[in-house]
């Protein structure tokens, strides 16, 4: 294959695609699952990822008059916990690609009684239609591994940072506790699947869910690719065994 067919290659879980079908595809699947992610979160982690959410935050380290951006911030549950830390000139900007997942953020935010100091942008990670060196925070949970070029997400992520800012991503991520892979790959392949079937008429999506997650870089490597963006003092948190990690990264 020539360099330029790779080039416009990518993975969409265990599929290879052309680079344009895979934001399509992606689309597709959470314009499926939207009305129902936040239930299915607490089905497929038996209620784990509220922890991991939680940890994530924590270790975020917001002070109440950050900026904050939620990228791929999906239905909105990190910006309502990070607006709870926010003083009144704190802000934080909840974006998404996906303009059904960003309206089920909405109604959340809206139930919550949450409008102020929020803001709502539909948004691709890869080009953030924001200024330089403009938020203080910036955390991506769960989005990272349906970006079609990481790389290109990871500099814009740097570069509307201010200098001394933070970025955070939490993904799932690869077991490192022995024993846990195969245990793991069972739950995935068999368990997921069946409960998208079962709940939502819809086993592809969570089969993609599996596949994508196996997809996904590596600690090390999402390591060295945050570095090669320009994030610095890059450190790594793993959570349940490796099933997920929390990459943290600053620019200075």
């Amino acid at each position: 294959m020539k360099k330029s067919d790779q080039q416009s290659k990518t993975h969409f879980g265990y599929e290879t695609v052309e680079t344009a079908e895979k934001a399509e595809r992606v689309a597709k699947i959470f314009h499926s699952v939207a009305k129902k992610y936040d239930l299915m979160n607490d089905l497929m982690s038996l209620g784990t990822h509220r922890l991991w959410k939680k940890i994530a935050i924590d270790l975020l380290r917001v002070r109440p008059n950050h900026c904050v951006l939620d990228l791929a911030g999906g239905t909105g549950d990190l910006t309502l916990a990070i607006h709870k830390k926010l003083n009144a000139s704190g802000k934080i900007i909840l974006s998404d690609i996906n303009e059904t997942m960003l309206s089920t953020g909405k109604k959340r935010l809206l139930d919550q009684g949450v409008f102020k100091n929020v803001s709502l942008v539909l948004a691709n990670a890869e080009t953030l239609p924001f200024e330089n060196n403009y938020f203080d925070r910036v955390i991506i949970g769960f989005g990272l591994r349906n970006v079609t070029d990481k790389d290109a997400a990871l500099k814009s992520m740097h570069r509307v940072l201010k200098p001394g800012g933070l970025a955070l991503i939490l993904e799932f991520s690869k077991p490192i506790l022995p024993g846990l892979k195969p245990i793991y790959d069972a739950y995935s392949f068999s368990i997921l699947p069946w409960l998208g079937k079962t709940l939502l008429n819809d086993e592809k999506s969570y089969r993609y869910l599996a596949e994508s997650i196996r997809m996904h870089p590596d600690q090390a490597a999402l390591k060295n690719m945050m570095e090669n963006a320009g994030f610095e003092d890059v450190n790594m948190h793993n959570l349940s065994g490796g099933i997920v990690a929390i990459h943290r990264g600053y620019k200075f």
